[in-house]
């Protein structure tokens, strides 16, 4: 994690895998980060240090090698690789030049930057450089000149709505629709794309925002607020409260009733899931902490 943070990008703190379909992938971080590693510690690195090593620890449960022999001909070279490259190593950002901008004829890059992977107009030195994040599922090792030249044509403006500009571009946190200071995510999974959405999708989105509804939120009810259909991770669930509630195999989560919904969680064989209760201790002073000692001190002693 040093490593990372100091040759890396110190301001990134942490960096998820990949996943599809239960399997994992490297992201852009993941692959820069390994290509570092392999070029700064070749040795540790290699297949055969680790059949080396395994082959070692089998000397010492024999008996055949002291530990501390084996960790002090690992550790101290290591320590001073770690040491050197701390020094001398430049920070890696996995750069990698695409082409040149059409319009103004400067170079295009994609790199790691401090937020993420970006498309950059513009070199180092450039001034007035420009930046654009890269959608979900881009790499910097795949994108075309042709993909990162569009990312620039966000923010897109698509219209006015009671008088406002309505626009669409990529952010912090991913595509957005934004109406004066009102920020709307694009439910990206319903196939919502900041290049193609139009003006009565955004106004939509918006209007969801400004009413409290979420992106995730499938059913709400008027009779019943605190129950509703939520599009989850692993697949659409019932909410009541802080409990959940499976839904039964083959059910319509856009169809399924207040009734059907009702009797699911009445139903004693269905178990809900939700916030464990928070342990309350009794404070001193109280007379509580007696009970809990008493208690503590009719604990069979351990044989």
């Amino acid at each position: 994690m040093t490593l990372r943070n100091q040759q890396l990008t110190r301001e990134e703190k942490t960096e998820n895998t990949g996943a599809e379909k239960s399997k994992l992938f490297p992201t852009d971080i993941g692959m820069v980060v390994n290509d570092f590693l392999v070029s700064q510690f070749p040795r540790i690195l290699d297949y055969g240090f680790t059949a080396a090593v395994e082959a070692e620890f089998d000397d010492i449960a024999e008996g055949k090698l002291r530990w501390q022999e084996m960790l002090h001909r690992f550790y101290h070279p290591f320590h001073k690789d770690v040491e050197e490259t701390i020094e001398r190593a430049a920070r890696q950002t996995g750069e990698r030049e695409l082409g040149t901008d059409p319009k103004s004829g400067k170079p295009v890059l994609v790199r790691i930057a401090r937020f993420g992977p970006v498309v950059q107009i513009g070199g180092s030195e450039d001034e007035e450089k420009k930046y654009a994040s890269l959608l979900k599922g881009q790499s910097i090792g795949t994108i075309t000149l042709e993909e990162a030249l569009r990312l620039f044509d966000l923010p897109r403006t698509l219209g006015e709505y009671q008088g406002q500009p309505v626009s669409a571009g990529i952010g912090r946190f991913g595509p957005f629709v934004r109406w004066g200071s009102t920020y709307a995510s694009l439910r990206v999974r319903e196939g919502d794309d900041p290049h193609t959405v139009e003006l009565d999708r955004a106004v939509k989105l918006i209007e969801d925002k400004i009413n409290g509804i979420n992106a995730n939120d499938i059913q709400k009810f008027e009779e019943r607020p605190d129950i509703k259909v939520v599009r989850g991770r692993f697949g659409p669930y019932i909410k009541c409260g802080d409990d959940n509630y499976k839904l039964p195999k083959g059910a319509d989560a856009e169809k399924i009733t207040l009734a059907e919904i009702v009797s699911i969680i009445e139903d004693p064989a269905n178990k809900p899931s939700g916030k464990k209760p928070v342990r309350k201790f009794a404070k001193k002073g109280t007379g509580g902490e007696k009970t809990l000692k008493k208690a503590a001190a009719r604990k069979p002693a351990p044989k």
